[in-house]
């Protein structure tokens, strides 16, 4: 079965997709971008205070799902500089700490100006007894 989840108090999306579809015991987080939930605007400052927005929209989507950073096992992350990497990387070993899912980092362009960093992360959360 698949279910496509807004969870409330989480970003719109910008575009034609849901903040999560979970498939089976997946959750599938779309790409989240620096945006606060309680305004729906991009937020901008250092790319740690951009990353910390991004991980919390995540972590709150996730918690819409009933699932936690814990149960995240891949993770794309997405920069305009990767000069950025380190700080990035620091402000993302605070949220998962020793639940370090697989990930890869890219440094590309983006669609939506002002964006400097998008993560998207794929979580297994049973829904049940087998």
């Amino acid at each position: 079965m698949i279910e496509r989840i807004s969870p409330p108090g989480v970003p719109a999306p910008r575009g034609p997709y849901s903040p999560a579809v979970r498939a089976g015991d997946f959750i599938f987080v779309s790409g989240q971008v620096p945006v606060d939930p309680a305004t729906q605007q991009l937020i901008s400052g250092d790319i740690a205070v951009e990353t910390r927005q991004v991980l919390n929209n995540v972590k709150q989507i996730l918690e819409g799902c009933g699932a936690t950073l814990a149960d995240v096992v891949k993770c794309g992350v997405y920069l305009a500089d990767g000069g950025d990497f380190a700080a990035m990387n620091a402000v993302y070993a605070e949220f998962f700490g020793a639940a370090k899912p697989a990930r890869a980092t890219v440094v590309t362009g983006f669609a939506l100006p002002g964006v400097r960093v998008e993560i998207e992360a794929i979580a297994y959360k049973p829904t049940g007894p087998s």
